[in-house]
């Protein structure tokens, strides 16, 4: 691994007044795997902006520096220029189209087409696509994915993991891909999934293909990589060996400061009181179906919904709060809650932080400040003021910046102020103002849907002990759904593991991992309680 494939020579990056990256100097070779780390807002997103040609860099002055990709000095105009050139990326967010097979969308903008003797006189126009084809080839590249994923699935009807499998396999089946950017790839993944991933990366690198491995699970870059870039405030902190360095090295260099040795897992205490009863719920939600769901949930504790990806989990949270088809019986305190109508739990003082953040949690072209308050507003009518012998009502624009500024310090949001909008932030960033949004709005039943996906060791301490904090004082019940089970045992009462659209069983958070692992393969246990 001698060549090298991508150098940066001096890169630094600016929006306005805020610079973002400063002074980066890094070569990746072909075939390497490079690990990037770092807290959100320590400049990765903008660094994968400039190396993939994202329209965004241009638009705001460009950057300073140079770039070489494959032995040419290049200033890539747009992704189609860095696609052209053999970089390929996967976002953290999904670019897939919704109505369109796998196999549709793997091979999108590059289909095979039948041969027609017609298409000599009238032109492409006229020229079909060979779907036998395409769908070959869409299978030779999740071949080397080593998953079992039919090229016929419609993206709508999939679950999140293998939305991200078809990604990947896009990005291989382009011929000319030397470098792949994975922006983590693995935060919606179960742990086996996760596993066949990295072992997929380590072939692709050994075809020649040059990887960044973007991701907060600093095991997998232990387990993966060849080296380690560590960013902070927008400087290269250091490159590592990943042979010569260990995590706490890697996180001490991401935030600055030594890492506590203590123990996650807590005993909680027992709560008695019931405030919400889910009776034989079931849930029409895409690759997260939910069949017969049966569930106490006792006033001021945090339960956690667990599971492997496509069981459930993330569909008893959307069913209830009515934003997928739902039938059964919900009872909040004592009384019948209806479904299929997102109205009613949020003026019963119900929330839900969606794992869904862009579609769902923000509006992007928002400000940080509006966005942090608009529940407050529509739902309690908070943060208005009377104007006109108190006719009318306006927004209090004081007590709205107030309140985001109160947010912006505590969950620590990396932003230029609440006046920027929200699409401009990083993916972790935008996660805690959506939970700015709920401990605004203080609800009594906050459901919390994959609360620190794609967050950082650092940002993710925070939400946690933000979450326990406001369980705490405000006795606030709060459901939490988490992929990640050490999270869950680090905070929660009681854990429930969803299989196959239900209950398999409830466990203490200190339970042994062998437990809590045959309960996720439909082994079942535990308490109904």
């Amino acid at each position: 691994m001698s060549e090298i494939l991508l150098k940066m020579v001096g890169v630094s990056k600016s929006f306005g007044e805020n610079t973002v990256l400063k002074d980066i100097n890094l070569n990746i070779k072909a075939g390497e795997i490079v690990g990037l780390v770092g807290e959100n807002g320590a400049g990765k997103s903008t660094l994968m902006k400039i190396i993939f040609g994202m329209s965004i860099i241009n638009e705001t002055g460009g950057y300073n520096g140079e770039m070489f990709f494959d032995g040419k000095k290049v200033n890539f105009k747009s992704s189609f220029d860095a696609l052209n050139a053999g970089i390929g990326m996967v976002h953290q967010e999904f670019s897939l189209i919704p109505g369109f097979k796998a196999s549709e969308n793997i091979v999108l903008n590059r289909e095979t087409l039948k041969k027609s003797y017609l298409k000599d006189i009238f032109g492409e126009r006229i020229s079909r696509v060979d779907e036998n084809s395409n769908d070959e080839r869409a299978k030779k590249a999740i071949s080397h994915l080593g998953i079992d994923l039919s090229v016929d699935t419609k993206i709508s009807d999939m679950p999140v993991a293998h939305m991200q499998f078809t990604e990947i396999a896009r990005e291989i089946e382009r011929e000319n891909t030397k470098l792949l950017v994975l922006d983590e790839p693995t935060a919606v993944l179960t742990e086996k999934e996760a596993e066949i991933l990295l072992k997929t990366m380590k072939r692709l690198s050994q075809e020649g293909i040059a990887i960044i491995f973007i991701t907060h699970r600093l095991e997998e870059i232990m387990n993966v990589s060849d080296r380690v870039i560590v960013l902070r405030d927008g400087i290269m902190m250091n490159e590592l060996e990943t042979s010569k360095t260990d995590v706490n090295e890697i996180t001490e260099l991401m935030i600055g400061r030594k890492m506590s040795q203590e123990s996650s897992v807590q005993k909680k205490s027992e709560k008695t009181e019931e405030i919400l009863k889910i009776n034989n719920l079931w849930v029409d939600m895409p690759g997260e179906k939910v069949k017969n769901v049966n569930l106490s949930i006792k006033k001021g504790e945090i339960i956690g919904l667990g599971g492997m990806a496509g069981q459930g989990k993330v569909g008893i949270a959307n069913g209830i709060m009515g934003l997928f088809e739902a039938g059964g019986e919900i009872l909040y305190k004592g009384k019948k809650l209806g479904l299929n109508n997102p109205k009613e739990p949020l003026e019963n003082g119900l929330y839900f932080v969606s794992e869904d953040r862009k579609e769902v949690g923000l509006i992007l072209d928002e400000t940080i400040d509006l966005n942090i308050a608009y529940p407050s507003i529509c739902i309690k009518n908070e943060f208005l003021k009377k104007k006109y012998l108190g006719i009318f009502n306006s927004l209090d624009m004081d007590s709205v910046e107030k309140n985001s500024n109160k947010y912006i310090e505590k969950l620590e949001i990396k932003c230029m102020g609440g006046k920027q909008r929200v699409g401009e932030l990083s993916g972790g960033n935008q996660q805690k103002v959506c939970l700015a949004k709920a401990f605004t709005i203080s609800p009594d039943i906050l459901f919390v849907s994959e609360p620190t996906r794609g967050i950082d060791i650092g940002a993710k301490k925070i939400v946690l002990e933000t979450l326990r904090e406001y369980n705490q004082k405000e006795n606030m019940t709060i459901i939490l759904t988490s992929s990640e089970l050490e999270e869950l045992r680090s905070i929660c009462d009681r854990i429930a593991i969803v299989n196959e659209g239900e209950i398999a069983g409830i466990l203490p958070p200190e339970a042994s991992l062998l437990e809590f692992g045959k309960m996720m393969v439909g082994i079942k246990g535990g308490s109904d309680e």
